[in-house]
Formats: structure tokens, C-alpha cells, sequence
């Protein structure tokens, strides 16, 4: 198991919805912001969809807000959204396109996304949204380095990340978040409106137990905590 590169300067985490990042990947985000390296996070949805009984209209600009305020706790300050629909995402060229526009425009050395395998594990379907948005991502850093497959970017230079990194099971590299474990579980806190209408059990609580979920020691990795990823290069 081989540590994440660390020898870059910008990156991008690009998700589908609020909250999606402060499920483990904030852990990672918060040792790489700390030290000195500038990250910026891109959300296709506004989560518009994604509390019972609370209307789109009302949801979308909370979880947002939430979303910005969680961000800031691991030192991120930059956070835009795509307005996709969610719950609703489609696979195909725009929402390539936008991601590839936002990947010319934040010119990443490394491009974080998350999960879309099929399934979290034994019994446990992971969202239509979650699997279409990484795969786009996947592309869009393909698409975002050619001046061709999207001729009406041509006002942004085309750019090529030097990495894409998937934070999944029994991926290929690690990230050690052992002292930034704190930040990530305050982070996820900070989706409060949308923790509660989860589960009864306190926020805090709640997000203490996804965080050491996902970030306990990995085999092979020296570290007593660690977040997992899968890393890709493009040869063109």
C-alpha cells in the first residue's frame, strides 16, 4: 500500500451532492490544506433532494450553507455548484462538460472523487448519482486535457491532472489522517439539518461513527488511521 503523492500544490474534490466529502475524504482534505496546499471543492447537486418532508426550494440553499460551513473547517474556501438536479443526475456530455470546465478552471494537480462502485459493501446499493457522477468525473479529466471534445471551452487552455483519485475499498494508495480525524468529524457536523432528519441519535454521535468507520488503520499502510484511494494517470 503507497501513500497518495503529496508533492502538488492544487486539487479539486469533486462530488455529487453536500456531505458527500465529509464522509472520509474531509479526513484527507484537511492534512493537505494544513500543509499549504490550496483545494477547491466542486458539487454537481445542491442536495435539493435529499431531506424528507423539507421542499427543494427551501433544501437546496441549507445544504449549500451547510455544505460551505463544513468546508471551511478543513480549510477549504472555494466551493461551487453545479446545479444538476439531484437525485436526478444524467450521464452524458453536460454534465462532463461542466465538470471538465471546472477542472481547466481550477487547473488541479490532483483530482479527488469518491466511490461508485455498485454497492458500500454486502447488501448496501450505492446511489445513482454516486455512480454516474464518478464516472464523469473519470472522463471530464480525460476531456478537460483535449481542445476537441469540447470546442466551446476553447476560452479556458486545456488541462491535464498528473492524478485522479478514487477514494474506495481496497483501493491502491493511502492518505494517514491520524491527526486530522478531529477536523473531519467536526466537519461532517456541520451538516446538521441534514444529519438529523437521518437518525435520532445526536448529530455528533452519528458523525463520530461514520468517521472511524472510514478511517481505521489499512493493512500494508503504517498509520493508525488512514483513508483509502485508488489512483489513475492519463496517458493520453
Amino acid at each position: 500500500m503507497e501513500p497518495v503523492p503529496e508533492d502538488w500544490q492544487r486539487g479539486i474534490v469533486i462530488a455529487a451532492h453536500p456531505d458527500d466529502i465529509e464522509y472520509g475524504a474531509s479526513a484527507a482534505v484537511a492534512r493537505w490544506t494544513a500543509q499549504g496546499k490550496e483545494i477547491a471543492y466542486v458539487l454537481a447537486t445542491s442536495g435539493e433532494a435529499g431531506i424528507a418532508g423539507l421542499n427543494p426550494a427551501e433544501c437546496g440553499p441549507l445544504r449549500e450553507a451547510e455544505e460551505i460551513r463544513s468546508a471551511a473547517v478543513v480549510g477549504v474556501s472555494e466551493v461551487e455548484f453545479l446545479a444538476h438536479p439531484d437525485g436526478r443526475l444524467t450521464a452524458g456530455l453536460d454534465l462532463r462538460r461542466d465538470l471538465a470546465r471546472a477542472i481547466r478552471r481550477h487547473r488541479p494537480d490532483l483530482v479527488v472523487t469518491l466511490h461508485h462502485g455498485e454497492t458500500w459493501g454486502p447488501g448496501m446499493l450505492n446511489s445513482s448519482d454516486h455512480r454516474l457522477l464518478g464516472l464523469a468525473t473519470l472522463d471530464a479529466a480525460a476531456d478537460a486535457g483535449n481542445e476537441w471534445i469540447f470546442p466551446d471551452l476553447a476560452d479556458l487552455d486545456p488541462w491535464t491532472a498528473r492524478w485522479v483519485a478514487v477514494m474506495a475499498p481496497n483501493g491502491s494508495h493511502a492518505v494517514d489522517v491520524t491527526d486530522t480525524v478531529e477536523q473531519a468529524v467536526a466537519s461532517l457536523c456541520e451538516h446538521r439539518r441534514y444529519l438529523e432528519a437521518l437518525s435520532d441519535e445526536p448529530v455528533e454521535v452519528q458523525a463520530r461513527k461514520q468517521i472511524e468507520m472510514v478511517t481505521g488503520p489499512i493493512e500494508g499502510f503504517e498509520a493508525e488511521r488512514a483513508v483509502c484511494f485508488e489512483l489513475y494517470t492519463f496517458m493520453g
